[in-house]
């Protein structure tokens, strides 16, 4: 009896916390998903209502596993968020916008750090850095500092991907255990 008054508890509390009319709106329906020629193959897989929903285990997920592939030094951060969101059944939305964090304009700081962290971890001094954009910079100025910028894309990646996961699990749960107090405190005893 008592997971049933949790369960009912999430769902009573998802529907006032979470904007579902909304999401309902901007995310497509399954039959549009499997209607266009680039998602079949995926086959059924991409109509899996996890990667669309509110799902608790997909959402933390998605935050956690967005925040790891930020740190990818390529521009390749929606194909691999994608794939991995199909793969391990993670909210779509939620890892999309979770990528989007890397931008234009946080970009250089939040490889910065990357870099600095890999610096400390390889017990290295931090170069000076100045960013060209051509090939000789590449060839010749970038040497020094591939190791630990890649160390600490990987590090920094593992990191904030575990951190962000459980913060949003800790902060879901709190939410819904908050909720499910306030509910029963209201409730007069004669019901149970």
């Amino acid at each position: 009896m008592h997971t049933a008054i949790v369960s009912d508890c999430f769902c009573y509390s998802c529907v006032h916390i979470m904007p579902r009319r909304l999401l309902k709106r901007i995310c497509p329906s399954s039959g549009s998903l499997e209607s266009h020629w680039f998602l079949r193959l995926f086959g059924t897989r991409i109509a899996d209502p996890r990667l669309w929903g509110l799902c608790r285990r997909a959402v933390t997920g998605a935050f956690g596993v967005g925040l790891a592939v930020c740190f990818i030094p390529l521009p390749v951060h929606f194909v691999v968020a994608c794939l991995l969101a199909v793969t391990l059944r993670l909210n779509i939305p939620v890892i999309i916008g979770t990528v989007l964090l890397i931008n234009p304009v946080t970009i250089v700081p939040v490889y910065y750090l990357a870099y600095r962290v890999g610096a400390a971890l390889l017990d290295l001094p931090p170069t000076g850095f100045s960013f060209e954009m051509s090939w000789d910079w590449l060839q010749n100025d970038l040497g020094p500092m591939w190791k630990p910028f890649l160390i600490g894309c990987l590090v920094c990646g593992v990191v904030g991907g575990v951190l962000g996961y459980m913060g949003l699990e800790l902060a879901w749960r709190w939410r819904v255990a908050t909720k499910y107090r306030a509910r029963t405190r209201h409730v007069p005893s004669s019901v149970y």
